[in-house]
């Protein structure tokens, strides 16, 4: 949905004018518009990162400048660029991520869950929600262009939705104790750099919806990611961080089933590039929709 521009000390980031269901960046205002609301959600997480919106000029002579004179026709965020050593995927891929690493960003994570808006929403409506769009990302799988294993995903399904279905006052609950806040929405690895103060950035501006999660959702997500670099034990040291600092007692099934229904989630998304006849290498996108499927399998068991 954008293209990102590196520099020696910045990256630029450039919207492409793509319209779907979930957003449109159809117009320049629009693009704008999502540009200043990126700005304001991710300076919450990275505040010194995101450094602003500039204007992209074209000249009267025909050249196209940042911030100069001339008529606007884009916009983009300007950010300071972070050391690629210390992303968290990099530092779990060369063996460097520490204990002090993971309570620090758990510190950030909690403080920010605690202060985050809570949303206004019924329990009810959570609940539901969460069935929807598990039933859809489930629906999607099974599409036989894909090839992948129905039994499987069947399997899997009535698992998340037997316990759906048993525990939905858990979710009820997570609502009326506040743990369902505006949140970041996308918080994986490639995201997090691990400074001496950690910064987290690349929320979800273009649509409020996808950015409303319970808080022990979005650490579940983080912590399949892990599981999917082969850091399973980095991703269970984030889960008991946050449990420790957030005072967040999360119930461990209600956690499979968010890790789980994440691993769903994921395993549509990378099966999707196959849809799209400019992607590169269906075969490898396919391969990855089947490692998430196996482990949404994996932590369905437990339910």
């Amino acid at each position: 949905m954008a293209f990102v521009f590196l520099t020696a000390s910045h990256a630029y980031k450039l919207k492409k004018p793509v319209r779907y269901d979930f957003l449109d960046f159809s117009t320049i205002e629009a693009r704008r518009r999502d540009c200043e609301l990126e700005v304001q959600l991710n300076r919450r997480l990275a505040e010194n990162v995101y450094l602003g919106v500039v204007g992209l000029s074209l000249t009267s002579a025909g050249q196209l400048s940042l911030n100069g004179e001339g008529r606007k026709v884009d916009w983009l965020v300007k950010m300071r660029r972070l050391p690629a050593d210390r992303m968290l995927d990099v530092a779990i891929a060369e063996a460097t991520v520490t204990d002090e690493d993971v309570r620090r960003v758990a510190g950030v994570l909690a403080e920010f869950y605690r202060s985050a808006p809570v949303a206004d929403i019924a329990p009810a409506w959570y609940s539901e929600r969460v069935e929807r769009d598990l039933r859809d990302n489930l629906k999607e799988l099974c599409r036989s262009a894909f090839g992948l294993d129905a039994l499987c995903i069947g399997r899997t399904g009535a698992a998340q939705m037997s316990f759906l279905h048993r525990e939905a006052r858990q979710l009820d609950e997570r609502v009326r104790q506040g743990h369902v806040v505006d949140g970041h929405g996308d918080l994986r690895p490639e995201h997090i750099c691990l400074l001496p103060e950690p910064v987290i950035i690349d929320c979800i501006e273009f649509n409020e919806e996808f950015r409303v999660v319970d808080a022990a959702d979005e650490i579940a997500f983080l912590a399949l990611e892990c599981e999917w670099l082969d850091a399973a034990d980095i991703g269970e040291r984030f889960i008991g961080a946050y449990r420790e600092l957030a005072a967040d007692d999360v119930p461990t099934k209600l956690m499979d089933f968010y890790t789980s229904s994440r691993a769903i989630l994921r395993a549509k998304l990378a099966a999707w590039h196959t849809d799209d006849p400019e992607v590169d290498d269906h075969a490898a996108w396919l391969e990855q929709s089947r490692k998430y499927l196996e482990l949404a399998q994996a932590h369905a068991r437990s339910l």
